[in-house]
């Protein structure tokens, strides 16, 4: 009862869901967490999140151009880079995954 899976595209389906339900009390996130593919988050994703207003995003990330990217966009729009954490989750390779903690800004 406490979870709904969805399946589609992250931009489209957490946008339409939003648009649909945004005044609904469970469209107010505390965190939202992000692992987008090697392209990073479209931009209609990021605009949703930064609308929906969550105190923190989670974004997990295997490539560090699109981070650097995504984290300066979400930061020009309420969000200030908290925290990095590198992590080897494919051993014996050059591969690493970044974890990024960012928390909203009270303007």
């Amino acid at each position: 009862n406490n979870a709904e899976f969805f399946v589609g595209a992250a931009e489209d389906v957490v946008t339409e869901y939003f648009e649909n339900h945004k005044d609904d009390e469970e469209c107010k996130p505390d965190v939202i967490v992000v692992d987008p593919p090697r392209k990073g988050c479209d931009h209609k994703l990021l605009e949703t999140i930064v609308e929906m207003n969550p105190e923190r995003v989670v974004y997990v990330s295997c490539d560090s151009a699109t981070l650097a990217r995504d984290v300066k966009w979400l930061s020009e729009n309420g969000y200030k880079l908290k925290e990095v954490t590198p992590c080897d989750m494919f051993g014996q390779t050059t591969h690493v995954e970044c974890v990024v903690a960012l928390h909203r800004v009270d303007m």
